[in-house]
């Protein structure tokens, strides 16, 4: 049995507190939050303070915190000989991040990161498809990712640079940085614009990025705040076709129905409707990622696997990416 603490009791904390509970092989010992009225049917697990908690025996930490403490906690964690579970974003910079990596080499513990959407059936569906060639080259990818906002958007802590490290692009635009290069592999030539349009924050609420990888793999990416809706859109086109991804499940369902898109190309000498190829549309209505995510982790622990998504080098590549766009946008300058 793995013995497991959390720190920080937020709505993902309470998410991962679930499944390690519904887990067969883990349990929650002990759990940690600096505002104790968030605790809830956690509150007889609680600890009054971060060292009580790492004091003690625990075998894997998950860190649900703000990205200020993600980085210093994943090192006190892993100095005290726990393997370590960190939610996104790794930290506020690379160069935390590169702190974290010592530490992790040093310690010879797990150290996984929640990059969640890689374990969407979508997502694991059409990477399947990609890998065998379905369609050929990749030639480029288009990815949206879209808040709503909402009236207590402007005072979340996530718009505190100090507490963020950044805006809408360090929080969620992240997720769709790490799935292109999944797709795509790393984008080394960027060129951003980075804004805040219409939220009184002191972070940025749009973000467009375009890149390429060195082997001529083009991207772009609309991260926003501004959306006015939740959208999750990732297109990526082929030699031989296209494959989209269109939603993407969560508890709210309010990214809409997660579908994959698929179609074949289509010139005029093969099809009389010509720019309006046949598609094939695969709908999933089923959200397993959180547990996914948790049953790599144990068996990396156990030593049954490796971590295959979410390693510290997949942590510190999409750091570096949204360094790159933030700098060379200068709206960080």
């Amino acid at each position: 049995m793995i013995r497991c603490g959390i720190l920080g009791m937020g709505k993902i904390g309470k998410l991962r507190a679930r499944e390690i509970q519904a887990n067969s092989k883990t349990e929650l010992i002990a759990v940690y939050d600096v505002e104790p009225t968030v605790l809830g049917e956690y509150e007889k697990l609680s600890v009054s303070s971060v060292e009580e908690l790492l004091s003690k025996e625990i075998d894997a930490v998950f860190i649900c915190t703000f990205n200020n403490v993600n980085a210093p906690y994943s090192i006190q964690a892993l100095n005290a000989g726990m393997h370590v579970f960190c939610e996104k974003p790794p930290a506020r910079t690379s160069a935390e991040v590169e702190e974290v990596i010592q530490a992790e080499e040093k310690s010879g513990k797990i150290l996984k990161y929640g990059f969640n959407h890689r374990y969407h059936y979508s997502v694991m569906e059409a990477k399947k498809m990609v890998d065998n060639g379905l369609f050929g080259r990749l030639l480029w990818l288009r990815g949206v990712y879209g808040k709503a906002g909402g009236n207590l958007f402007a005072q979340n802590w996530r718009n505190r640079k100090a507490y963020s490290g950044g805006g809408i692009l360090i929080d969620q635009g992240i997720h769709m940085l790490d799935l292109m290069m999944h797709f795509a592999g790393e984008f080394h030539d960027v060129r951003s614009l980075v804004q805040s349009s219409f939220w009184d924050v002191e972070v940025e609420d749009n973000v467009f990025a375009i890149m390429s990888t060195p082997d001529g793999v083009s991207g772009t990416i609309h991260s926003s705040a501004t959306q006015w809706r939740h959208k999750f859109s990732l297109e990526m086109c082929f030699e031989g076709g296209y494959i989209n991804l269109d939603g993407i499940l969560s508890s709210t369902r309010s990214y809409g129905d997660e579908t994959l898109v698929l179609a074949r190309r289509q010139f005029e000498d093969s099809t009389f409707a010509f720019g309006k190829p046949r598609e094939e549309r695969i709908f999933f209505d089923t959200d397993d990622s959180w547990n996914l995510e948790l049953k790599e982790f144990v068996e990396a622990i156990e030593g049954n696997k490796q971590i295959e998504f979410g390693q510290s080098v997949d942590a510190l590549r999409v750091m570096r990416l949204i360094e790159k766009i933030y700098e060379q946008s200068g709206f960080y300058a």
